[in-house]
């Protein structure tokens, strides 16, 4: 069976424009043999637009260029070109001053996914044993929480929730974190913004996943979901069935 997978980006129900931007596609890019993108952008009105945007688009004009090579050091190369040109066009416009965006990138390869992480959007992998999070959360409570200072109760309604400690564009240099992982028979990738974490707990996206609908059907109804409880932010997903 293909490779099924499906993605849809929502402004939710409070914002008035959307600073999320996705990507995904079964082909193959550069030496990847399929990638999916999501970037969660911050910094106001059309910068945080502009952030998320400007890191996809020249993360993919990097892979693409690059046919060989470690896909670990050619996704951590294309990561820094976008770190470096985001950093140094909020420097040189004042209208873009303080914007910055999170990152994720995912590809599948015989059964193994490859993650690469920037800022608090998330990566999970679904199954018939649970949900876990692959990614770690860049960010003031991810670390609280690490630490074991607050528990998950806690951090879903901390007041610094939002407090990113890394992100594209943000200082000169950035360092993403990598996970390898194995895939089971069956499994799903989740790839989201914290517009759907916010709003929905780790079980009630389970529950979406393994509802046995097509991944079409279940990003609508995690977008739904998220919507339903408030949507207070944008809320993107990447549902995918290797």
């Amino acid at each position: 069976m293909a490779m099924q997978y499906d993605m849809k980006t929502d402004p939710g129900r409070v914002r008035s424009h959307n600073e999320d931007y996705i990507y995904a596609s079964s082909s193959p890019v550069g030496l990847l043999p399929n990638v999916f993108l999501l970037a969660d952008g911050m910094g106001g009105y059309k910068a945080g637009e502009y952030a998320s945007c400007h890191t996809v688009q020249t993360v993919l004009q990097d892979l693409s260029e690059h046919g060989t090579g470690q896909p670990v050091e050619v996704l951590k190369g294309a990561i820094s070109h976008a770190n470096q040109l985001i950093f140094q066009e909020a420097a040189d416009d004042e209208e873009k001053q303080g914007m910055g965006t999170t990152f994720i990138a995912c590809s599948i390869k015989e059964g193994r996914l490859l993650t690469a992480n920037v800022g608090d959007s998330r990566v999970y992998i679904s199954d018939e044993d649970g949900i876990r999070q692959v990614t770690r959360d860049h960010s003031y409570v991810g670390e609280l929480l690490r630490s074991g200072k607050i528990d998950e109760e806690e951090a879903r309604v901390h007041p610094r929730r939002h407090y990113i400690t890394r992100a594209i564009g943000a200082e000169e240099e950035v360092k993403p974190d990598f996970f390898e992982e194995d895939l089971k028979e069956g499994s799903k990738v989740l790839l989201c913004s914290d517009g759907l974490t916010d709003m929905l707990s780790d079980a009630e996206i389970h529950a979406i996943l393994s509802d046995g609908r097509s991944v079409s059907e279940e990003c609508q109804e995690l977008i739904d979901s998220a919507n339903d409880k408030g949507g207070r932010d944008n809320v993107s997903v990447i549902v995918i069935e290797p």
